[in-house]
Order: structure tokens, then C-alpha cells, then sequence
């Protein structure tokens, strides 16, 4: 994720980030199915999609904590 990217998420609501974040677990499931099945040989796509899901639970976070 670029930094532009990452502002951005740090500036969305909290409906915005669950969209995000079930939309990113979908894109992860297929992300994964592919590269078991070998229709995609870059692995680096689990990685950054597990650290996206990563930031986007991070700020939900943020958000329940500073506003509950």
C-alpha cells in the first residue's frame, strides 16, 4: 500500500473500512484459491492483502476506541 492509500483509510468511516475489509478478505480467499491451484505463481499478493486486512482492522480500532 502506498502512503497516499494508507491516509486515506486513516480518514474513512467506519461503515467505508467494514466495506474495505470484507471486500479484502474476498480478494485474500481468491487470491489464495489461485495460487494453490497455480493460475497465479505470485505469492506476494497473499502477503500484501494480509497486511491491508491488517491496517484497515487497526484503524476500525482506532475508531472503536476513540469513539465509542
Amino acid at each position: 500500500m502506498k502512503v497516499r492509500e494508507i491516509k486515506e483509510l486513516k480518514t474513512k468511516s467506519r461503515e467505508d473500512l467494514r466495506a474495505l475489509l470484507g471486500e479484502s478478505r474476498e480478494e485474500l480467499h481468491k487470491a489464495k484459491l489461485d495460487v494453490r491451484a497455480g493460475k497465479n505463481k505470485n505469492a506476494r499478493v497473499l502477503r500484501e492483502t494480509r497486511k491491508k486486512i491488517a491496517r484497515i482492522l487497526t484503524f476500525l480500532n482506532d475508531h472503536n476506541i476513540s469513539n465509542p
